[in-house]
């Protein structure tokens, strides 16, 4: 294994281990992947982030039988919209996916984000979407994660989650703080009469101001 493979491999565990951590995921519920090249690396199944190891994240190639992969351990069964996002998003670097308790609550309830807050923008436009239920790891939760996702870099599952895409994992990362940060400050704003909304004109500003705003693309 090379040595960039194999920082790229370290880099996944530690943000995993991050994560939980930080209490933006709980267990193993939560997953990451990064293109590598030709293919996607991806978090196994089933293995407690302590106990992971570098040869134990799934590579799974773009071209060839859909779907198939190498290593010692299966990828997580969240593998299929890993992958199609990263197939159908050529921007994005790695995807972050987490059972973070506000964007969660809000999920449950099929809540989007709507402009509470000018850094809404970091995600490429006026609203965080919702995606559709559908049980984890099928087609149907594929499709419409990569639907919401289209001009998104952030999204919510209903009744799941929430997923973020970044140019890179530490930029995937920071938006999924980002993002449970809006999710905890829309509901609680929900508690005191509900949010004054900004207006998209103000959004698509702050959205061209972020070009040079944030967490820099390496």
């Amino acid at each position: 294994m090379k040595q960039d493979e194999l920082a790229l491999r370290r880099a996944i565990i530690d943000k995993c281990r991050w994560m939980n951590a930080q209490g933006l995921n709980q267990g193993t519920s939560g997953n990451i992947s990064v293109r590598h090249e030709d293919r996607m690396l991806i978090t196994p199944t089933s293995i407690p982030y302590h106990e992971m190891e570098p040869e134990m994240i799934a590579s799974m190639p773009f071209e060839g039988e859909y779907g198939s992969w190498q290593g010692s351990r299966k990828p997580s069964v969240e593998w299929r919209f890993h992958f199609d996002i990263l197939k159908a998003r050529p921007d994005a670097g790695a995807v972050v996916h987490t059972h973070a308790t506000w964007c969660t609550v809000l999920a449950i309830a099929h809540k989007p984000i709507p402009a509470v807050h000018y850094m809404i923008a970091a995600f490429g436009g006026p609203d965080i979407p919702c995606a559709p239920y559908a049980r984890y790891g099928t087609p149907e939760l594929s499709r419409h994660a990569v639907e919401a996702l289209d001009g998104r870099n952030g999204c919510l599952l209903a009744n799941h989650g929430m997923i973020t895409v970044g140019s890179d994992l530490d930029k995937a990362m920071w938006l999924a703080v980002e993002l449970e940060t809006l999710a905890r400050q829309y509901y609680h704003s929900l508690l005191i009469g509900g949010p004054k909304l900004l207006p998209d004109e103000e959004i698509a500003g702050v959205v061209e101001g972020f070009r040079g705003y944030g967490l820099k693309d390496r």
